[in-house]
């Protein structure tokens, strides 16, 4: 079967076979037991394992799978099927651990569409949970800033709170084509960094055209979470980039909370390649 990724040495499409993916020159890669293929260099790596560690891609995976993010997921999907074909081929770049991937590529297909599905992240331990939610998608460990993937190959692009590799992105789309960016509104996790730091900031908010695409829609989603045991909240706090920057003191805070009400806002910036 032809893959929807292309060999990351000399860019030719890729064959998937039983176990290995490979390339019409030789290179070969293994697919792993849980089903995703890796694809990242070593002149590409800048750790022996970039990304998520295995704690981070557990906390995520455990927080998402009680279903607070819902209603992210929720407009996602509603967006991605309005704006998509009967057959469309959908790539995540930096796709975690594959909730919002596997949501979506759920909801295309219970609406009666025919997607083609592929999810990339530059961590193992997220693809790992990541494959073995969806058998239906095709999954790659590989750099958002080198995609695996041919020139204007996908209808729509996600990219959901990880690297802007927009070059890359503009690359892969089709003319025309969409990309959803998703980005944190001003008050997200507001009363999570009330306990966390003496002096919380809103995060920011702006408009950033760019180039190669034109702004379709800016679509908010906003809401409020209760996390009632501490296993959810260390969850959240461990799946943040305030996990590793946050005082000591904060931390102990939020460790001695056994519930925890705070509000989520999330922006999805959409844009049309020109």
């Amino acid at each position: 079967m032809k893959s929807l990724f292309r060999c990351p040495v000399c860019n030719a499409p890729l064959m998937r076979e039983e176990r290995v993916c490979r390339c019409g020159a030789g290179h070969s890669y293994d697919i792993a037991k849980e089903g995703y293929t890796y694809l990242l260099p070593p002149n590409q790596k800048h750790s022996a394992a970039p990304g998520d560690d295995r704690g981070m891609a557990a906390a995520r995976r455990d927080f998402l799978s009680k279903g607070y993010y819902t209603p992210l997921l929720n407009t996602l999907c509603s967006q991605i099927l309005s704006r998509s074909g009967d057959f469309p081929m959908i790539l995540d770049a930096g796709c975690g651990e594959g909730t919002y991937t596997a949501g979506i590529y759920q909801a295309l297909t219970a609406a009666g569409k025919s997607p083609r599905m592929a999810g990339t992240d530059i961590s193992k331990f997220s693809l790992r949970i990541a494959a073995k939610r969806e058998k239906g998608i095709e999954w790659a460990v590989a750099s958002s800033f080198h995609l695996p993937v041919a020139d204007g190959a996908a209808d729509i692009l996600l990219n959901c709170f990880s690297p802007l590799a927009l070059e890359e992105f503009c690359r892969v789309l089709k003319p025309g084509g969409i990309f959803l960016y998703v980005v944190p509104g001003a008050d997200h996790l507001w009363e999570l960094k009330q306990v966390l730091y003496d002096r919380p900031y809103p995060n920011e908010e702006k408009e950033t055209p760019y180039e190669g695409f034109t702004y379709a829609d800016i679509v908010p989603v906003e809401g409020s979470i209760t996390l009632s045991c501490q296993t959810d909240i260390h969850a959240l706090f461990q799946m943040t980039p305030y996990y590793w920057k946050t005082p000591q003191t904060g931390a102990e805070r939020l460790a001695a909370l056994d519930t925890l009400t705070t509000r989520i806002s999330f922006r999805i910036h959409i844009f049309q390649k020109t």
